[in-house]
């Protein structure tokens, strides 16, 4: 059965517009949604099931993620990350990367931001981590290609980074970017990626139309299944153990059980290529065609 539509949640000018990724945080269990036509970060209240704030100068933003009260966008359009409280909405500072900063990661306790930045015609892709409490203290390697979303491992210790073009998972230590390993992929254009941190195992999603599971200490491609469409967003639900895959055309949300093998797909709307999970339950649609967020229960 498909994914139960429950609601839509509005936000304003969203109409035709056009996103990039969102993130949920628990601690203040709100949702940051980057607004990448409009130049902001909207926030919306999960729990009261509503749009609260829209934070501008966010120049293209790209993406958002969050770890425990504190989130970092990528402003792709000005070259720089900025590091927000998610209680007060607040920017605390924000740093210069390079050219086009997409993918992103933020580690709270280790006050460590990490951002992959797709570069242009005078900069080489290149992947940067950042001390967010002290300007100084920053790490750079150039990519062998374009970089897409990345995470870390539990311990923060490593980071996992889709690169499109050879299609891989890039590894490398943290906070210093000491590359670890290259592991390329049986499926073109890696894109979508998550971890489940209890098994294990990555999650990417390729852009030739798989969702490939692999060993995240050996690099080991375990298992894969066809997906829909070209994808984008990824999501693994620690509490169902679904993947969730995020496909803007025809406009769908593709859900495969590791487990079992089965596949289920919820049609949502053309351009729909980014999702929030917010566990243990609810996945949010970014849907320019709904005006904001289509809320779907994964019971």
């Amino acid at each position: 059965m498909p994914l139960n539509a429950v609601g839509i949640i509005n936000i304003p000018n969203a109409v035709g517009s056009a996103f990039d990724h969102g993130v949920f945080d628990p601690k203040t269990r709100r949702i940051f949604v980057a607004h990448t036509a409009r130049d902001c970060v909207e926030v919306i209240d999960h729990d009261a099931q509503k749009h609260i704030a829209t934070l501008p100068r966010f120049s293209g933003v790209a993406g958002a993620v969050a770890d425990d009260g504190e989130v970092l966008a990528t402003n792709r359009g000005a070259a720089s990350i900025a590091w927000l409280d998610a209680a007060t909405l607040e920017t605390k500072t924000v740093l210069k990367t390079g050219a086009r900063p997409n993918g992103a990661a933020i580690v709270k306790r280790r006050a460590l931001g990490i951002a992959a930045c797709i570069g242009d015609e005078h900069e080489t892709p290149t992947l940067q981590s950042f001390a967010l409490n002290d300007r100084k203290k920053r790490a750079v390697i150039d990519l062998p290609g374009r970089p897409r979303w990345c995470v870390t491992d539990i311990a923060a210790e490593r980071v996992f980074l889709c690169i499109r073009e050879p299609s891989m998972v890039l590894v490398a230590s943290l906070p210093d970017l000491n590359p670890v390993a290259e592991w390329k992929l049986p499926s073109g254009g890696a894109h979508g990626l998550d971890i489940d941190h209890s098994h294990g195992r990555l999650y990417a999603a390729c852009d030739d139309g798989a969702l490939l599971e692999i060993d995240s200490t050996s690099g080991k491609v375990t298992n894969s299944w066809p997906i829909g469409g070209a994808p984008d967003v990824t999501f693994f639900n620690p509490a169902t153990g679904r993947v969730h895959v995020a496909i803007g055309e025809p406009g769908l949300v593709e859900t495969i059980d590791p487990r079992s093998g089965d596949t289920i797909r919820t049609a949502t709307a053309e351009g729909a290529h980014t999702t929030v999970l917010a566990p243990p339950d609810r996945l949010y649609v970014i849907s320019p065609t709904h005006g904001g967020l289509l809320v779907l229960a994964d019971a």
